[in-house]
């Protein structure tokens, strides 16, 4: 069929069947017929298929999303890195999870209106894909992918160190190769035993946080325990003021914050498995502040009132120096079990998100196609298990390599989970615009401010890559990061070579098409929104 419009050049579609690839081809009216341009690009088709599509079992309830996106956002960055931070800018870091963490809403916001257009698995990089191109998909697959593994290699050898407190016998591979193992098996019976584990290893978090602010709330306001006589909403401001060691370190204390929220953006992984997408992940995100507001900003506010800021030290937990302070026993030992909760959190869903990301590469040519496969129960099997054999290797890496050359390796995850972010809001910006030009649906789950929130976002993520440049601390990452994007050129231009369908991003025959819920799914590039589209 075609259709001549005025000014534009003619619309031309042919139907096939669906069982056969769709070719889009966009070209400006001032190109000459025939002629390939930069708009001219072939892409996979997205049908109206269902959302299971992919193949996944949508085992993930309500109830167990929620838990997932608040535990996604409290890690050991706050059990533990909150204490470097606390000592280097004293009462103002609150302002600075409260600044970062309002970036945080915006990105997931960003997400959300993503997840609700076209809930997938695939996740940020589907989105990467179609509205940035297949490199960009490409990139962002992999380089989550890698987030998850170095991540899953730092907390599995950081939990085998949280043993040792009650068990210094227990060799430290031991205790990290039968964490691997139980999560491992847990990943491969059934998504539902992840989310159900997921939820109590949140639980525990959560419970953690909530105890700690009530007692402290008790102490400040009813004054029992040792703490009564010295715990004070004062110590804000007292000690040398709100801003003790100057703005200066306030702004520097962002970047540690930051990466504090690492792994929020998890629930968006999860979207291809929950039962009810459009109802229950809206819902997750929109309780985000909320969960800021209690479990960092309050958390904060009550352990500041109970200890003075010069009194804690990096490295030594916060939450360990307030119980302490109050003398709840074993003060330690409960801190101890708390972290090694989140670390094993981490690591499960490290094991979850990397079987996913893998697997929707490998469904796109990018990867190898065994990491395809999806065992009885549905779920990736294969990519799961060479993730977690990785994350292995890491363990045992650690153990024998200098440790300055494994923090060379785990210091890239910061900045992998900077590109993430900046993919999500980039890829929303995207959205928009062709949402607004008519050639997809409008978004049912609105991110507020329209596309220059999500522009501020961004400078707001510059803000962070310069910061961390600034500090001699974690500048390595900066460094280590290109060494990995040379990795995935090489890669990509050997993948150009043996199989350019797989460089288009372009799901193999015999592949699940991805899930969306327009009935056409060009890729758009810039000015190319406009012109002759040919489906074949």
């Amino acid at each position: 069929m075609g259709q001549n419009i005025p000014g534009h050049a003619q619309i031309t579609l042919r139907w096939t069947p669906l069982s056969e690839p769709c070719v889009v081809r966009l070209l400006h009216p001032r190109d000459r017929p025939g002629r390939c341009t930069v708009a001219e690009k072939l892409y996979d088709e997205r049908v109206d298929t269902p959302p299971d599509a992919e193949g996944y079992e949508r085992g993930l309830g309500s109830r167990q999303i929620q838990m997932i996106a608040i535990g996604g956002a409290i890690g050991t960055g706050l059990f533990l890195g909150a204490g470097t931070a606390i000592s280097r800018s004293g009462p103002s870091l609150i302002l600075s999870y409260a600044v970062a963490g309002l970036v945080i809403f915006v990105i997931m916001r960003a997400l959300g209106e993503l997840l609700t257009y076209r809930p997938v698995s695939g996740s940020f990089a589907e989105y990467a894909r179609e509205f940035l191109g297949p490199f960009a998909g490409y990139v962002t697959g992999w380089t989550y992918w890698l987030f998850w593994v170095v991540t899953g290699m730092a907390e599995t050898t950081a939990a085998a160190v949280y043993v040792r407190f009650w068990a210094p016998g227990i060799p430290q591979w031991a205790s990290a190769l039968t964490f691997l193992v139980l999560l491992y098996a847990a990943n491969l019976i059934s998504v539902k035993l992840f989310g159900e584990i997921e939820f109590w290893f949140s639980m525990v978090k959560v419970t953690a946080i909530i105890g700690m602010i009530l007692i402290g709330v008790g102490v400040l306001t009813l004054g029992f325990s040792k703490a009564g006589d010295t715990a004070s909403l004062g110590h804000l401001w007292q000690d040398g003021g709100f801003f003790p060691e100057g703005i200066g370190s306030t702004v520097m204390t962002l970047q540690i914050v930051m990466f504090a929220y690492l792994g929020v953006e998890l629930v968006g992984v999860t979207a291809g498995e929950s039962e009810n997408p459009e109802k229950t992940l809206p819902r997750a995100i929109n309780t985000l502040p909320w969960r800021i507001m209690l479990f960092y900003i309050g958390a904060l506010v009550v352990i500041l009132s109970l200890v003075p800021w010069t009194e804690f030290r990096p490295g030594v937990s916060p939450f360990v120096a307030a119980f302490g302070k109050i003398g709840i026993p074993a003060a330690a030992g409960i801190i101890n079990f708390v972290v090694l909760t989140a670390a094993l959190s981490s690591c499960n869903s490290g094991m979850y998100s990397t079987g996913r990301m893998l697997r929707d590469l490998a469904l796109r040519g990018q990867a190898p196609g065994r990491l395809t496969r999806l065992n009885s129960r549905r779920t990736p099997a294969f990519a799961i298990t060479v993730s977690c054999l990785l994350m292995g290797i890491g363990v045992v890496l650690n153990g024998v390599v200098p440790a300055r050359a494994f923090e060379y390796i785990t210091s890239v995850a910061t900045v992998c989970g900077l590109w993430t972010w900046a993919m999500i809001l980039i890829s929303q910006i995207r959205y928009r615009r062709a949402w607004r030009a008519g050639h997809l649906p409008p978004p049912t789950f609105k991110a507020p401010g329209g596309t220059w929130v999500s522009g501020a976002a961004l400078a707001f993520l510059a803000v962070v890559v310069v910061l961390i440049a600034l500090d001699r601390d974690n500048r390595i990452s900066l460094f280590v990061f290109p060494v990995w994007a040379l990795l995935l050129v090489g890669g990509y231009q050997v993948l150009k070579r043996r199989d350019p369908q797989a460089v288009l991003g372009a799901a193999p025959d015999g592949a699940p098409a991805s899930a969306g819920n327009a009935p056409t799914g060009n890729t758009l590039d810039g000015n190319a929104l406009d012109g002759n589209v040919d489906a074949r």
